[in-house]
């Protein structure tokens, strides 16, 4: 008698926390998403900007050109999502090579009891270059955890070893075609990348990008604008003589 009162006493209690949880989600709602809204104002105009300074073109939406360039992209199929979008895309030409930057949209279902299908907004940034041809897959990344480590256990594979036992160790470097990764991993790119620690990239198709996890950092886009195509200049040139498919 006395286990079913606690227990009743229990069940009692559970109710009355989910009613406040309840009442208390109706009251802050409304604040998350406006907070939300004015945090993607403010990143729409932040990035318009920039695409001012850099004399690039901006738009708050993706064009049927980045859909085509980011469709492989293992940086954007990372998580099981829902509701997937570029935004916030600003391209166009720097230093010579045809770029593009933009805001990655995905949405999951929290594990909240209310509301039942809580939607939560994650976002990835990405910056890329477009080759003008196919490459075949490549992706390099620190050893360790973050984002990268996400990619890298979507694409399978082993890591593959080079000379350079230090960049062995500090990089995870995976590609179907070992022969294009020794190419693209040569001496010059070696010794780049080993200043650039903690930097992730891939190719796929005619895309050499890089990824981050949540919005730009409006700051920091130029020095990776400027690092990505440092990093296409030190890509051998019979790459491009020769065909990757």
């Amino acid at each position: 008698m006395v286990s079913s009162d606690v227990g009743d006493f229990i069940k009692l209690l559970s109710g009355g926390f989910k009613l406040c949880a309840f009442v208390v989600g109706l009251i802050v709602l409304p604040f998350v998403i406006a907070a939300h809204k004015e945090r993607r104002r403010k990143q729409a105009a932040a990035m318009s900007a920039k695409a001012r300074e850099l004399s690039l073109k901006f738009s708050e939406s993706a064009n049927s050109r980045i859909a085509r360039m980011v469709q492989y992209l293992d940086s954007l199929n990372v998580n099981n999502g829902r509701d997937r979008y570029a935004l916030n895309v600003v391209e166009g030409s720097f230093d010579g090579h045809p770029v593009a930057v933009f805001d990655y949209h995905y949405a999951t279902t929290g594990e909240w009891w209310w509301p039942p299908s809580w939607k939560i907004r994650n976002y990835l940034s990405i910056i890329l270059v477009d080759l003008g041809r196919d490459f075949p897959e490549l992706i390099i990344g620190p050893e360790g955890g973050g984002l990268f480590q996400k990619i890298a256990e979507a694409f399978g594979g082993g890591d593959i070893d080079f000379e350079s036992y230090e960049f062995s160790e500090q990089f995870d470097v995976r590609s179907k075609d070992k022969k294009f990764a020794y190419d693209f991993c040569n001496a010059q790119m070696i010794e780049y990348l080993l200043d650039q620690r903690g930097l992730s990239l891939e190719v796929d198709k005619s895309s050499l990008a890089m990824g981050y996890e949540n919005m730009h950092d409006v700051s920091r886009i130029r020095q990776r604008l400027a690092s990505l195509v440092e990093i296409r200049s030190r890509m051998p040139d019979y790459l491009f003589a020769d065909a990757h498919v």
